[in-house]
């Protein structure tokens, strides 16, 4: 299975009940349509409209979904049970779950479980946002490919020719090679700063200019070239920057408005907003942030004025219309915001493992579209299928959320026959005591600290980019481990003295090295 990247990558993919609401329609028609409340210790109660309590077959395959979670990969004999989404929710202290099912080209159902803060005052509904980080680069790439194809934006060519208000600064890697959109979209033009923090409520926002020349109070580094254009693979949110500037140039709007106008307004997506600060009003309904030891973010949440990388508010619901439109389009059906050809060309891979603003994956019967989501204490998934018109969008409140999801997702794939999460049976081998101590100690992955531990005959790892809980690790060979939540392998390798020296991280396709800190 291969979970996409997205914040720091790792999250990708890495990253009952007491009130219910009546199910609530919008968008696409919703079969089903639930809200949920996770308490301690309190038995499963549930309520929906009319229609979809009639259809107890539905009622059903949801009710699997929900107690059929599983990690991807599962030790033999050992860890190979189901588990309900509720007993995970507690376990990885996920406050908040909502999730919307794309079923046959429509939202098949749309539940919402837990409360909108660790508190447990406010169940939220299906209606209830979330921040989308991340996924706000594939629908901001749908937003400017609608301005290429009104002729506004161009794909190709320099686009330092289209900025108006600020350049990309010259230098060695572009005197022979310019940026173009097409390179911007792709994560391929060379460009520097991955992700971004955010801003506390206490903190001055920065605008998009000075997030791109990294002047205060941006928290973040200037945007620049540090590879030649066209050359290479690398994931940039500082990217989806210079293309949030190209679009409002372009259109003579703000962003929010543009968006509205182009992709929510025709999709229906009557609970999305592109915006650095909510209303009061939506505030109000909205989940908050956590971190991965439970507890609330201040503030409730962080800022992001990186609008196009990491600004959406929304629902899975909404997020949903975006899978449907994009499978109607790719078959020739529809063609609200982009044509038939462009959609083609927006699921075609270029470099790495994106087409223009989507993880693509060409399938046997059908490609698999996608994008994961992680700011600060949220982490969210949507991933779809042209030609069967399949897709899910599940959205958490805890930077433990990532984990869960892949669970998620395997129950989902297993009730609706897809492709991929499969779950995968490895064979562990006795442990090696002596080992075990050698590898344990400190180490810096991704710029941050990660921890192997050695108890008795048992080893841990825990990193903040995966969660705050450490995660057991099993040993496949000599000095290959894997573990099952999320689904990863880590490599340990030895200096010349035979000592520890760094592990590699295997998540998917990509490789993540560490040092051992001394």
């Amino acid at each position: 299975m291969r979970t996409k990247a997205c914040y720091f990558k790792l999250n990708i993919l890495f990253s009952l009940l007491i009130a219910s609401t009546q199910a609530h329609a919008f968008g696409e028609e919703i079969s089903a349509q639930s809200s949920t409340q996770i308490l301690p210790a309190v038995a499963a109660i549930s309520s929906a409209s009319s229609m979809a309590l009639s259809d107890q077959a539905l009622q059903d395959r949801i009710k699997r979904v929900e107690n059929g979670l599983t990690t991807l990969v599962v030790v033999k004999g050992v860890s190979d049970r189901k588990m309900t989404l509720a007993d995970r929710m507690k376990f990885y202290q996920v406050p908040a779950v909502s999730i919307a099912l794309v079923n046959n080209g429509k939202i098949e159902w749309a539940r919402a479980y837990g409360t909108t803060t660790a508190d447990g005052k406010q169940a939220i509904t299906p209606t209830t946002l979330f921040q989308a980080a991340s996924i706000s680069k594939a629908v901001s790439a749908i937003g400017a490919l609608h301005l290429v194809e009104q002729g506004k934006l161009k794909l190709d060519g320099d686009v330092n020719q289209q900025l108006i208000s600020w350049k990309v600064p010259e230098n060695e890697f572009t005197k022979d090679k310019k940026v173009s959109l097409r390179h911007l979209l792709n994560h391929s033009a060379g460009i520097n700063v991955h992700g971004f923090r955010g801003y506390e409520t206490s903190q001055k926002i920065p605008n998009l200019l000075a997030v791109l020349d990294g002047k205060a109070p941006a928290n973040s580094d200037p945007v620049r070239v540090e590879s030649i254009p066209g050359t290479g693979w690398r994931y940039s949110g500082g990217g989806y920057s210079i293309i949030q500037l190209l679009m409002t140039e372009a259109s003579k709007q703000s962003f929010p408005q543009l968006m509205q106008k182009t992709v929510f307004a025709p999709l229906k997506m009557t609970h999305s907003i592109f915006t650095d600060t909510l209303s009061l009003a939506m505030s109000k309904n909205a989940v908050g942030a956590h971190r991965g030891d439970g507890k609330a973010i201040q503030g409730q949440w962080h800022h992001y004025p990186e609008l196009a990388a990491a600004g959406l508010w929304t629902t899975p619901s909404d997020l949903a219309n975006i899978i449907i439109e994009v499978q109607r389009a790719e078959a020739g059906k529809s063609g609200k915001v982009l044509s038939n050809q462009m959609t083609t060309a927006m699921l075609t891979r270029i470099l790495g493992e994106t087409g223009l603003g989507f993880y693509v994956e060409k399938l046997a019967d059908r490609t698999s579209f996608s994008h994961s989501g992680g700011s600060e204490g949220f982490r969210a998934q949507l991933y779809g299928y042209t030609k069967t018109g399949q897709g899910a969008v599940i959205m958490t409140n805890s930077d433990n959320g990532a984990a869960l999801n892949e669970e998620i997702l395997a129950s989902i794939a297993a009730e609706y026959d897809w492709p991929e999460f499969k779950v995968t049976e490895k064979v562990m081998i006795a442990p090696d005591l002596a080992m075990n101590q050698q590898f344990a100690g400190k180490y810096t992955l991704l710029d941050r600290p990660a921890h192997v531990i050695a108890e008795g005959d048992r080893l841990y790892f825990q990193s903040d980019l995966i969660s705050a809980k450490r995660v057991e690790i099993y040993r496949e060979s000599g000095s290959r481990f894997f573990v099952t939540a999320p689904d990863m392998t880590i490599n340990f390798e030895r200096d010349a003295q035979g000592n520890a020296a760094g592990f590699s991280l295997l998540k998917g396709s990509s490789t993540y090295p560490a040092t051992r800190v001394k």
